[in-house]
């Protein structure tokens, strides 16, 4: 894939992003108990954290969308994703950790797939830096 090709992909996949951070913030008030449970014991008042993150998504998910707020949101989405972190490497290191309050099939996840969580938030953080360019080209 050429760089044009790329290029033609930004516009499209700010609305995917947006709306995917969008959804996923709203997720955090519909279902809060099941995010308080990836948050690490060491870290104080889960549920204000987890509304705290539902927020931040909410809000930065809709700023990438406009161009006059794009560039501070993907670079609030870029410290965001870092922030959360944490509750991705506590997912993948507790022993017994089972999620409840998510459908069956979702509670007990692979070891794999906890792992894979990881390099995962790496994708996602590159893909938000990549509307913090200061250019119009940044769609």
């Amino acid at each position: 894939m050429n760089q044009s090709s790329v290029s033609r992909l930004k516009r499209p996949l700010k609305y995917v992003m947006g709306l995917t951070y969008v959804v996923a913030g709203v997720l955090h008030f519909v279902a809060p108990a099941v995010y308080e449970q990836v948050v690490p014991p060491q870290f104080p008042r889960p549920r204000a954290l987890v509304l705290l993150s539902g927020v931040a998504e909410v809000v930065l998910g809709v700023g990438v969308l406009f161009e006059r707020t794009r560039r501070a949101s993907a670079w609030g989405l870029v410290a965001l994703l870092v922030a959360v972190f944490p509750a991705n490497v506590y997912m993948a290191t507790s022993d017994d950790l089972e999620l409840r309050g998510v459908p069956e099939r979702l509670r007990d996840p692979s070891d794999a797939a906890l792992w894979a969580r990881l390099p995962l938030q790496a994708l996602l953080v590159a893909w938000a830096w990549w509307y913090t360019e200061p250019t119009a080209a940044s769609a």
